[in-house]
């Protein structure tokens, strides 16, 4: 290990210009200005805490995936387009996937048009998810009345997404709309 012998005493004269003799003059430091804090990549998005949204879609997706399961397990692929397609699972996986971006959003600043791309796309298959159970809500009898709530439920569900993709969206743009100005 190195080590070094230096003298710490404070040297220097005093107003008179003789050597300092007893105690020193101690001298503070003050700010004359303060300086403001450095912002970071996305510092006023990363404000509005977008992670807990995403976490929201996250969660929303685990959802609206297992409802397609359950869908798929007590129900003929015929019986609905919502089946026939796996509607649930396509939009569930999609906004699982939105949300697991969105909350890397905080460690990786670059991923914001990654996060905007993926959330306007989740939007669209959505509103076309939506459509679907809409044409089978339509053309649906009272024998399979249970099925029914379930397809209303995947459209709340739906309905739950596309809004909070819909504010993540528009915190986004304005985002990148403020950076680009």
């Amino acid at each position: 290990m190195a080590c070094a012998n230096f003298d710490m005493d404070i040297h220097g004269e005093d107003e008179q210009g003789r050597p300092f003799r007893g105690e020193p003059v101690i001298q503070y430091y003050q700010a004359s200005e303060l300086m403001p804090e450095i912002k970071g990549p996305l510092h006023d998005l990363l404000q509005k805490q977008p992670a807990v949204l995403g976490s929201l879609q996250i969660v929303s997706g685990i959802l609206s995936v297992g409802v397609g399961i359950l869908f798929a397990v007590t129900q003929e692929m015929k019986e609905s387009l919502f089946t026939l397609f796996r509607v649930s699972h396509l939009t569930g996986a999609m906004f699982f996937i939105a949300g697991v971006v969105s909350n890397l959003l905080f460690k990786y600043p670059t991923l914001l048009p990654v996060s905007f791309g993926i959330n306007c796309g989740c939007i669209a298959v959505a509103a076309v998810a939506a459509c679907l159970i809409g044409v089978d809500l339509s053309k649906w009898s009272k024998d399979n009345e249970h099925h029914l709530k379930m397809e209303v439920l995947e459209l709340c569900i739906l309905v739950l997404e596309v809004l909070l993709s819909s504010v993540l969206c528009f915190w986004f743009f304005k985002e990148k709309r403020a950076k680009s100005s």
